[in-house]
Parts: structure tokens; sequence; C-alpha cells
């Protein structure tokens, strides 16, 4: 059984159909890339899986249980975690910190800010330990505020994985930075291959080439091809969704 099913999902905005009767499988321990052109549906696909929107029909199984209508705490806690297009993180907090917070949420704890969490070094070990993961160990100490924005997005993966997620969506985690801050992303993603699985919606082709098991192909809200990186690279259909017709026919 795939780790995530996606069944028969839509979502309508009045007329406008974001997600057309999408089906999807991922299964346990790959990265599975979506791609699509920009209005494809993508993000609208990814609010419905974590529980930012609730869809118009079909559903969402997630390690066996149907989530479609869990709020998004519940998915988190049952393990599906995400990052967002735009950097989101505790600016004021440092790394650490905001990891912190991060894991004791995840552990239940209530958050009664600095004197709990001061008193349980467990937090910050652990905390600590998810910032090496991910290549901030030297950057701990510093405001979010002040990292880079490809060092906000390495701490954005530390805040998911802080959560101990089974499934990882991740929304565009090259957006927005420079050739050496994305090869740095895709390395931190290489490493994390096979230890959690991950769903990655990326307009960086080269990235998702490099790094997916399987690429799924979103064209005007629907699934129009799935299969190996190679695959999708032949296919004509997807090369007319990127290219046109003729551009396709020629470069076949």
């Amino acid at each position: 059984m795939p780790l995530l099913q996606v069944e028969h999902l839509t979502k309508r905005f009045g007329g406008l159909t974001a997600t057309d009767d999408v089906q999807l499988a991922v299964k346990l321990g790959t990265i599975h890339a979506l791609i699509g052109p920009n209005g494809a549906g993508k993000s609208t696909l990814i609010n419905q899986l974590s529980g930012a929107l609730r869809p118009d029909g079909g559903r969402i199984v997630f390690n066996g249980d149907d989530i479609t209508r869990l709020p998004m705490h519940q998915r988190v806690a049952r393990g599906l975690a995400r990052s967002y297009q735009v950097t989101n993180v505790f600016k004021r907090f440092s790394a650490l910190e905001s990891v912190a917070l991060a894991v004791q949420a995840r552990s239940g704890s209530s958050l009664r800010f600095w004197q709990p969490v001061a008193r349980e070094q467990a937090l910050f070990d652990e905390a600590t330990s998810v910032l090496e993961r991910v290549g901030l160990g030297r950057r701990m100490e510093a405001p979010a505020g002040a990292l880079a924005h490809g060092e906000q997005r390495q701490l954005e993966v530390a805040l998911a994985l802080a959560t101990n997620p089974k499934l990882l969506l991740l929304d565009e985690p090259m957006a927005g930075q420079g050739p050496d801050e994305s090869a740095r992303m895709i390395e931190l993603l290489a490493r994390l291959k096979g230890s959690v699985t991950m769903l990655l919606v990326e307009h960086d082709m080269d990235a998702v080439f490099k790094l997916a098991d399987v690429i799924s192909v979103l064209v005007y809200g629907r699934v129009i091809a799935t299969g190996s990186p190679d695959a999708i690279r032949a296919n004509v259909d997807v090369r007319k969704a990127y290219l046109g017709d003729e551009q396709a026919e020629a470069a076949a």
C-alpha cells in the first residue's frame, strides 16, 4: 500500500476546477515530484493534502487511514508535515529556539514559552541534532531573521523534520534561491532521501530530475503522466504542456 493515496481529488473555485479528479500514489521512502506549468493546480493540491483546503470531492488516504476531513494539526500529529513557497519562520527567535518550539509542540507539552522550554534540555538536544542534520549546526544561535534566504529554507525543513514526519510536503523549496543555495538544498534533500518520504513540488527541473524517483505532471488540474524521470522526459504530452505542440514535435 502506498504511504499516500490520492483518489479522485477535486477542488473548484466558482467556475474554475483547480484540481480535477486527481489520482496519485506516493510510495514509502521515495521522492515523488509533482511538476506542471504555472496555474496547473500544484499548490491547490498541496493545500488539500496538508489540510489547508477541504476538497469538494475524492479522498486522501495516508498510512492506511482516510484523512480527508482531518484538520491540519491532526495530520501533522499523524506524520504529515509541509514547507511553504514563501519563507515562514519565527524571525526574532534563534534557529535553535525555533526548532525547540517545534519539538515541544510535537511532544504535546503546553507552549508556555521560555520558562518550561529552558528547563527541558532534551528539547534543545533534539533541536540541535535536527539543525545539524540540515546543515545549520554552526548557525543555531543566529536569529532566524538574520539567516540568508537559503538558510531560512533549510530552517523550514528543520521545523518540518522536528515533527518526526512520515511524509514531507515540500512546496517549491528552491524558490528564490541562487545557484549555490539551490545546490545546497538539493544536497540536503538527497541526504534525507530514504529516511523520510517526500512529495516535492518544484519548478527547478534540474533539481527534480536529480532527486525524484517518480514524477507526476499536473496540467489544468489533471495528472497527465506519472513515471520515472526518463519516461517523463520522453513523454510527448509533457513536452507539449511545457513547450507547445510545434516545439514538442520538433524536439521529438
